[in-house]
Formats: structure tokens, sequence, C-alpha cells
């Protein structure tokens, strides 16, 4: 066997090896791809979630306009009647990102590509880039075989996978492999201090920062990790070089996105950056007067400015940001140390389910096994601990205290998992599948006792590659169990499952957002709870009071002091801010638990930060403290207009039962069949997911609206008019 292997080629080994790499990383990326594809297939190419929908119709405004008419774009049909300044307002690096794939297949490869596919398949386009990216640097870590194993294992990791279905058309669709390619360009500029590494590392820097807002955690990130390699002791021009080249070109360039600006020289979550930046001169200063004096002397020195450098700093700081210079760290800054401050002070942060403390169980149902390889390779790192082994411990510290407090930071701990376990595995694999001490030439002088060891060894080995082994393949199983099954439903289409298994869609969003384009006027306003906003403006193309971008919270509460109140406070708001339709989620029929009524206690909470005279959220408990809908509800609660909207006809479905509401599991006696005195019911999806009320005029004899509707039903004479249970006839608009 040796007298054969001495006789292969050294370029034939080689050629090989680059071949079955090609293969994995196409056999990688083809994962990658393939395993994000489960939406499209089961439902169709459809833009998912909600502010998707923003970045789409940002995308369609684009490629239908010049640069210089988005960057100043003003969108008058969104947060009614304030506007928005959307050009200014936006990172605009997932919208030229498309518009640029888009204009290169149309214009040079001359394919009749639509826009709406390229936003659909850009996400699993850039994981597998997120592969290539992550597999470099796992490669500067430990090898390439840690490096294949990291790439392998981000191509498929729920975690990350959740953020890159196709039609996630999200900020973190790309960002996620920005970051990991600006992690990797750090490493090699810090490494081997080049400028131009340096240089290429602050250019994707700007591209992050163009794309997504999470470009901070970079911008904190690096600064620590100089920072932590100072305190080590681990100064060297090296260093003083990538940082400064990076700081300089990347703040300069970030600084051109409109909506940045001068934050990151007016931000205090920008201000570690700078800080360091300004330590960096001093140490090198600090390193020149050493070699000119006595080690008395600069010890002196070293103490006095250590102490003089501080003050100056914590007072300058202090002083810059009460002075208003320095802007003050925000609300989601606060709530990332103390996760109760959001729900007492900002409740609209609060209010974001992806605001929320991740479960324990996330972890292993987006990770799997990998969480508890995790350590192990951290552990590993600390054995040899490098500069750049130093930077993947504290990123995997910092991520892991965050994601357990905010469930939407899953998605930036998701990758260093991955390399810190390929890493840990890769080890692993290191010492067990070398067998090289068993496939030399036999001694004749080997005794049965040695064999019997070789035996035993051998059998070890096996044993933990296999188990491993039988690991990885449940690792395959459950990520493509968990993209399949969680991940890959659009929010805009729910899926059910009949009495025989078999699937049921239900199109009740996009049902009634077709609804409300066809069949109301092209200037309408409408009135619904802000996670709605992008879908309504994206779907429906109609104006909206609020949207996901909640950069009002005085708009917001409006809305939500609107929903909560009775009818004759809620229509003089409706009046006040020209409301044509108001939409609200109800899930009460089909037991749909994601409805407006399961957020009606943030709107209250909302709406009581800005009232709290006028709207108390106890009045909406029972005496007991409980929080129910049927004839135990409270009265302020009943007198609401979110219940009548959500109850209104609903008793009727039952004829003349007790109805039930699904979601919360509570009867509603038909005797408390609420009445709508400033609404009429315009539209009822076909599972009554949605529901539309128009606005009354007001009375042209000045009667009230009470007044009216009590006067209608006696001329009737036949009580509440029969719901027409049946899908409205759409006339085209022209």
């Amino acid at each position: 066997m040796l007298s054969i292997s001495k006789n292969i080629d050294p370029q034939v080994v080689v050629s090989v090896v680059l071949l079955l790499k090609i293969a994995i990383f196409v056999s990688i990326i083809g994962a990658a791809i393939s395993s994000r594809l489960f939406s499209v297939i089961r439902f169709e190419s459809i833009i998912h979630e909600f502010d998707p929908w923003f970045n789409y119709r940002a995308t369609q405004k684009l490629v239908n306009s010049s640069y210089y008419e988005f960057f100043n774009w003003f969108d008058d049909r969104t947060w009614y009647p304030l506007g928005r300044v959307t050009g200014g307002t936006l990172y605009p690096g997932l919208m030229i990102t498309s518009a640029f794939i888009w204009n290169f297949l149309r214009k040079v490869l001359r394919l009749p590509v639509d826009i709406r596919n390229v936003c659909v398949l850009l996400a699993p386009l850039f994981s597998g880039l997120t592969a290539i990216a992550t597999y470099l640097f796992t490669k500067e870590m430990k090898d390439e075989s840690a490096g294949l194993l990291a790439a392998a294992f981000i191509a498929i990791a729920p975690g990350y996978i959740s953020r890159s279905v196709a039609g996630s058309y999200d900020n973190e669709a790309i960002a996620i492999t920005l970051l990991m390619v600006t992690f990797y360009l750090w490493i090699r500029s810090m490494k081997y201090g080049s400028i131009f590494w340096s240089a290429v590392t602050a250019v994707f820097y700007f591209y992050m920062v163009a794309a997504w807002g999470g470009y901070v955690f970079i911008t904190n990130l690096i600064p620590l990790h100089v920072f932590v390699l100072l305190c080590m002791g681990r100064y060297n021009h090296k260093l003083y070089t990538s940082y400064t080249t990076w700081y300089a070109i990347g703040t300069i360039a970030s600084m051109q996105i409109p909506f940045v600006g001068f934050l990151p020289i007016r931000s205090n979550d920008h201000m570690a950056a700078l800080g360091v930046f300004g330590l960096l001169q001093l140490v090198a200063f600090g390193d020149y007067v050493k070699s000119k004096v006595s080690s008395v002397q600069f010890r002196f020195f070293l103490i006095f400015s250590i102490i003089l450098i501080t003050i100056i700093g914590i007072f300058g700081l202090v002083g810059l940001t009460m002075a208003g210079l320095i802007a003050p760290w925000t609300g989601r800054f606060y709530s990332l140390w103390d996760t109760s401050y959001a729900k007492i002070h900002i409740p609209i942060i609060a209010s974001v389910s992806e605001h929320q403390p991740t479960a324990w169980p996330a972890f292993f149902f987006d990770t799997q096994f990998l969480i508890w390889l995790f350590p192990a390779g951290i552990y590993l790192l600390f054995q040899e601990l490098k500069n750049e082994h130093v930077f993947v411990i504290i990123y995997g510290v910092l991520c892991s205290y965050f994601a357990g407090v905010m469930v939407r930071l899953m998605l930036t701990l998701t990758p260093i998992v991955c390399v810190s376990a390929a890493i840990a595995l890769s080890k692993l694999f290191d010492v067990y599948m070398d067998f090289s001490e068993f496939i030399k030439q036999k001694s004749k002088s080997e005794t049965v006792k040695a064999n019997s060891n070789k035996l035993i060894k051998i059998v070890s080995k096996f044993s933990v590659i296999l188990t491993f082994g039988l690991y990885l393949v449940y690792f395959v199983y459950h990520c493509t169990w968990v993209t399949s099954n969680a991940y890959s439903s659009p929010s805009v289409v729910l899926a059910s499952r009949a009495a025989d298994g078999s699937q049921q869609l239900i199109d009740d969003y996009r049902e009634a957002y077709y609804w409300l384009r066809m069949n109301t006027p092209t200037d309408a306003k409408i009135m619904s709870w802000w996670d709605y906003g992008y879908q309504i403006g994206g779907m429906a193309d109609r104006t909206t009071l609020v949207d996901n971008n909640t950069w009002n919270n005085t708009h917001i509460a409006t809305v939500g002091k609107a929903m909560c109140s009775s009818e004759e406070v809620s229509y003089g708001i409706l009046k006040e801010n020209d409301v044509d339709y108001v939409l609200i989620i109800f899930g009460g029929v089909i037991g749909f638990s994601g409805d407006d009524l399961n957020k009606f206690l943030w709107m209250v909470r909302i709406a009581e930060g800005l009232w709290p005279d006028e709207v108390k959220e106890r009045l909406f408990f029972t005496a007991r403290g409980e929080y129910r809908v049927d004839d135990q509800a409270s009265e302020t609660m009943k007198n609401s207009l979110m219940y009548k909207m959500s109850y209104y006809n609903f008793i009727e479905l039952y004829n003349g039962r007790d109805g039930i509401d699904r979601v919360r599991n509570q009867k509603l006696n038909p005797s408390l069949s609420p009445e709508l005195n400033i609404l009429e019911e315009a539209f009822t999806s076909e599972n009554w997911i949605v529901r539309i009320y128009k606005v009354k005029k007001e009375d042209p004899f000045g009667r009230d609206l009470k007044e009216v509707s009590q006067f209608d039903k006696q001329l009737t004479g036949a009580g509440r008019k029969k719901r027409i249970v049946k899908k409205p006839q759409l006339d085209l608009h022209i």
C-alpha cells in the first residue's frame, strides 16, 4: 500500500483534492439554496411576512425611477397625514442589490425576469455566498476541514434559514453574508497588517451599513476586539495599521448613507469605535515614548496618562451628551441590558414578538446539536488563544447573551455557533479519523498483546466516528424538517390540515387586500394596527395611517386609542384623520391566534402611555384580573371599538346558540351581540380572518349616528340586517 502511494504523482493528488473541494462547495451551495425553496414549491413565488412588503415596494420604486428620485422619495401614502421621507429613512443596500441584479439580467443577459422573482430568490442566492464566507472565516481560525464543516452547518442551520427562505425579502437576507465577509476580511487585515485588506474590510463594512441597522454590532465588536488585545498586551503595528485604516475609511463611507449621516460621530452607539481609535493613537505614542525614556519614567508617564485620559473621556462623553452634541443610547440599547425596560418605558418595542426573550428550547430548535458543540469549540480556542481566536470568543460570549434577551438575535448567534461547532468537530475528527499508526508495516517482533490493543483502539475510533456521523445525519434531518414545517410558510397565506390530512390553504389576507384594491377609491385611507401597514401599502396600494416603520409613537398611540375607546370617542379620531375604512384581524372563527384581540392589550398600553387619564389598562380586565371576552368581560372591554368590530355578526354564525371563540376558548351569549353605529361592515374574508368596516358619514340632518341606526331599524322593522355570506362582486377599477 505504501509503495503504491509513493508512485502517485503529487500533481494528481492536488488535482483530485481540488476537484473534491469544488464538488463539496457545489453540494453545500446547492443544499443552501434548495432547502430555502420549500415555500416557492408548496405555495408560490410570493413575498413573505410584513417588512419585506415595504422593501419590495421600495425596490419597485427604484427600478421604475432613477437613483436620485429614489433617495429623494417622499411617500405621501404612508403615515397619513404626515407622510414619510422614505428615501432618507431606509437602508438602501437591499434595494440597490436587487435592482443591480435585475438590470444585469434584463439588460446584459436579456432575460425577461420580473423584479418580484429577483426579490423572492435573493435570500437563497446570498445564503450560498454566506456559506463561502463562513468557510473562509473558519479557515483562518483552524484549517480547511473546519471551514468546510462550518460552511455545511451554516448552509442548512434553521437559525439562519428562518430569515433567508425564498420570499423573505428582508435586510437580513444579505446582511448575514456581509457580516461574515466583513469579519473574515477584518481577521485577514489584522493578521497581515495590510492597508489593502483593511480598505477592503471598510468597503464591505460600508455595504453592511447600507444594508442593515445591525451594522452597529460590527461597529462595536471590532473595537472591542482591539481593546481586549490591548489589555492583553498584544499591541503591534499590524493591529494599529489595520484598525486605523478600517475606521477612517469605513466611518467616512458609512456617513454617505442618508439614514446614517453623522451618527458615527454623534451617537453613543458609535462612541466605542471612536474611543478605541483615539486609544490606539495614545498607545502608539506611548510605544514611541517607551523607546526613548527609562522604565521608571515610562511607568510614571503611563499611570498619569491613564488617569488623565479616563477623566477626560468620561467627563467629555457625559458633557457632550448633556449638551446634545452626542445622541444618547436608544431604547433598544437599554432593552438589551434590562429586559423589563421596554415594557415599562417603550411598550411599542416590547409589543414586537421578535423583541421578546428567547425560550431555551429555541436554541436547540434553531441549531440542534451544534449548541452543545459550541462551548467545546470556544474551549479549544482558549488552548491556543491567538489574536483571531480572541475575536471568536468575544463574538460567541456577546451573542450568547444577546440571543438570550431577544429572540431576533438568534440570527447573529447562529454563524458563530456554526464556526465554533465546526472547530470542535474538526478537532475531534482530526484525532479519531487518524489511522496512520495502524497502516504501518507490521514488525515481526509485534506481539499478540499489541495487536489486541490496536484492535481496541480501532473499534473505539470507529465508535466515536459512527456516533458523530449519526449526529450529523440527524442534524440534516432536523434542519430539513424545521425548514420545511416551521420556516417556509408565508404569513400572508396560512396552511392547515383537513380531517383527512390533506392540506388546505387559507388565503384571507390576499383576498381582503385584493378587495381593498378593487373596491375602494385610490385615495381611500385605511386604519389598521401597525403590523399590517406594509402589506396594505404593498398589496392593496392604499394610504395607511401607521405601518411597521414605527417611527412615530404618537401616531401609533392615536390608532391604539381609537381601537380601545368607545364608539363616540373613536368616531372623532376617525374623522380627524380622514379614515375611510378600518381593517382588523379576527381569528375567533377558525382559531387563528395571531389576531388583533390577542394584541389588543399592547394597543391599550401604548395609548395609555400618552393618555393615562383617558385609557387605563386595568379597566379592560375583570374584577378578578382576567382578560375575558365573554359575558364576564368588563364593560370597558365590551364598549371598545375593537371588541365590537371583532364580534359584530359573529353570533349569527351559530344560529341562536352560544358563539365560541376558538382562540380564547370562551362562549359568547347571543344576547350580548354587539351593535355598531359609526361603522358598517364592508367586507369579511372567507374564513373571517380579515374584517373591513367602512366609516359612516355624518348625518346630513345633524342626528347622532346611534339615533340614525335605531331609526333605520324601526324603518325596516326587521332588526339587524341579515348578513349576506358571499364574496362581493369585484368590479375592476381602471
